[in-house]
């Protein structure tokens, strides 16, 4: 009579065996990423810790400085490259979760009809503005993609979610950073004067900071400078401008999707399935979860200043990572025809943003 038991052990044994494999492969894979994840969480928190000394410049664009001041000073070990690798890409990915966590569909109608147009205007200048400067300037498909949707978008944020879509080369990734955190930094320091020699309202300023500069902590800056009122103007704009992220995303997937097609190369099927996880990356579907969760009211009101300071500090983690991933002088060997680029389009973002408040008779006090 056959030994129940024994079968049991004999039946389970077959799957322990294959079980086995992959836990060594998660556990090698997890020593692997450590040595470049924890060197990346160090340099995160550094830059956090300077970032508040130093609030204009902010925690992002520190981290990617001295990560590529370190990487530039001396060449850092093949080790570190799956952690600095992981932390450029998971790591980035989680923070564009984390941030949804703190946005409401419900933003994009509280700004009113009267902002959209502005809006979505400069936000065309940007997009549309970008292929065609880019492509004048001698600058690379990736890189002028990433500087429109830098600033035509969320600066740093934007530029991630892109990146996860289109797969961009490091270096093209820290010089839109770069560039974009260039003109975050000329705009605080810049924006709140022009906005009083325009006569501009708190709500006007407000619709023009939360149009026309990249970054979130910037916008908050310059209009915290301008005066009071203008901050919750600009947040609630920003915000706004921020769900762009989504269509964008999702319109550039589906695009490289396309192009990335050879004549003959999947069936109609498999193309359509390649094609929808090429549109819509796996972490853009929880993005979409985070503010749907928001929205309906599930994450308590009082969290979102502790979110955004973990995204911040995510962003920044990831940021730092992908500097020490990139070399000053590949940046230097790029040229200034991506930082011309990035300067056009800046001032262009600005001045329509401009433009369509007096034509709409809008922001003035």
């Amino acid at each position: 009579m056959p030994n129940p038991i024994r079968g049991d052990i004999r039946a389970q044994a077959p799957r322990e065996a294959t079980d086995q494999p992959g836990r060594r492969w998660r556990l090698d894979r997890l020593r692997a990423i450590l040595p470049g994840l924890g060197l990346a969480l160090a340099l995160g928190a550094v830059a956090t810790a300077l970032g508040h000394l130093a609030p204009v410049v902010g925690a992002p664009v520190i981290a990617v400085v001295l990560g590529i001041a370190i990487a530039s000073v001396r060449q850092l070990p093949a080790g570190l490259r799956p952690g600095l690798t992981f932390a450029g890409r998971t790591v980035l990915q989680s923070s564009i979760i984390v941030l949804g966590l703190g946005l409401s569909f419900r933003e994009v109608l509280s700004t009113g009809i009267s902002s959209l147009p502005v809006l979505l205007g400069s936000l065309g200048v940007a997009l549309i503005g970008a292929p065609v400067i880019g492509r004048a300037l001698g600058v690379g498909r990736d890189l002028r993609t990433l500087i429109g949707v830098g600033t035509g978008i969320c600066g740093a944020s934007a530029i991630a979610a892109t990146d996860a879509v289109i797969g961009a080369a490091v270096i093209d990734v820290s010089y839109a950073i770069a560039t974009i955190f260039v003109f975050n930094i000329v705009a605080v320091l810049t924006f709140p004067a022009i906005g009083h020699l325009l006569h501009l309202s708190p709500g006007g300023f407000g619709l023009w900071a939360g149009t026309a500069i990249n970054d979130l902590s910037s916008v908050v800056a310059a209009s915290s400078i301008f005066g009071h009122g203008a901050t919750s103007s600009a947040v609630v704009v920003k915000l706004t401008r921020t769900l762009m992220i989504i269509p964008i995303s999702v319109t550039l997937g589906i695009a490289r999707s396309r192009s990335a097609r050879r004549p003959g190369q999947d069936k109609p099927r498999a193309f359509t399935l390649r094609l929808l996880r090429g549109a819509l990356p796996l972490f853009i579907g929880w993005f979409l979860v985070s503010v749907s969760a928001n929205t309906v009211g599930i994450v308590p009101v009082h969290w979102h200043s502790d979110i955004t300071a973990v995204a911040q500090l995510l962003i920044t983690v990831a940021l730092g990572a992908i500097g020490l991933s990139a070399r000053a002088r590949d940046i230097v060997q790029s040229g200034l025809r991506p930082l011309a680029l990035g300067a056009l389009l800046w001032l262009l973002v600005g001045a329509s943003s401009i433009g369509l408040q007096h034509l709409l008779g809008l922001g003035h006090a």
